[in-house]
């Protein structure tokens, strides 16, 4: 009876799975080897990695995701330790995770208002006796705003295994003499690395495709592969190679995943 009932409950989501994960993916590659007349071909595979434009927009999605993850990780993880450790944690969390239910072009419209050149920002400079800058349409705008929206993904995993952190090994490290800069490196920052590998992975892959921020924010000058999809499917209506970089995406994506997986020692003897 166990058996078929919880067959029954895992139904829904293996069609789900099927439907909404396993079969797009599938059409994807199916579709990178097609050319523009539908035929079967490699080479979209051949022109991606023999171009030279197409490996340089996989380096700038890379260096700007690496970028964008650093940034928020620096950030981040400060604040998860404050707020972990004041009262109501849980409510200065809610504050942290508010700004997500923003719409996103809400919010990269908000900052054209605040980085343009008759934006908050040039009007505070003026008032100061500085001249407006051109903020807008520059790889540090693009870098602020989406570090500003993927902070909160970072912060929450961060968050919750500092909560979860047993007191005991803190007060160990107090009780044989540690100072709280070694208790946070040697106790605290180790034992919490599993939320950092997960909000790593939080940040970096959807950093990899962004499109939109790039676009209103960064403008044609932040091209990254996410950038190039759109233009395939959109505007060229190559939808061979824009499945063919799409594919690549998820390849990246899946090694992210790899490298920052949460690897457990599996107990056992020792051999001696």
């Amino acid at each position: 009876m166990n058996r078929k009932r919880t067959l029954t409950y895992t139904i829904p989501y293996i069609l789900w799975l099927g439907l909404f994960v396993i079969a797009p993916v599938i059409l994807l590659i199916i579709q990178s080897f097609g050319n523009l007349n539908g035929h079967f071909t490699f080479s979209n595979y051949v022109t991606y990695f023999s171009s030279g434009t197409y490996l340089r927009m996989t380096f700038n999605s890379i260096f700007f995701a690496f970028i964008v993850t650093a940034m928020t990780l620096l950030i981040s993880y400060p604040m998860a330790y404050v707020m972990s450790r004041l009262e109501h944690a849980q409510f200065w969390l809610l504050l942290v995770i508010l700004p997500t239910w923003v719409n996103l072009l809400l919010k990269a419209y908000a900052f054209i208002g605040l980085f343009s050149k008759t934006g908050t920002i040039n009007e505070f400079l003026s008032l100061i006796g500085f001249a407006p800058h051109q903020m807008m349409f520059t790889n540090m705008s693009f870098l602020v705003v989406a570090a500003y929206i993927e902070i909160p993904f970072m912060i929450m995993p961060i968050f919750n295994s500092l909560v979860e952190l047993d007191k005991s090994y803190i007060n160990a490290a107090r009780d044989l003499g540690a100072t709280q800069w070694q208790t946070l490196v040697k106790v605290i920052f180790p034992i919490s690395i599993g939320g950092v590998k997960a909000g790593i992975q939080a940040v970096f892959i959807p950093t990899l495709s962004l499109f939109m921020i790039t676009r209103l924010i960064g403008g044609n000058r932040v091209i990254t592969l996410g950038t190039a999809i759109e233009e395939h499917f959109l505007v060229t209506q190559n939808w061979g190679m824009g499945s063919t970089i799409g594919v690549i995406l998820i390849v990246a994506m899946i090694l992210t995943m790899m490298l920052t997986r949460d690897r457990k020692k599996k107990g056992g003897k020792h051999g001696r």
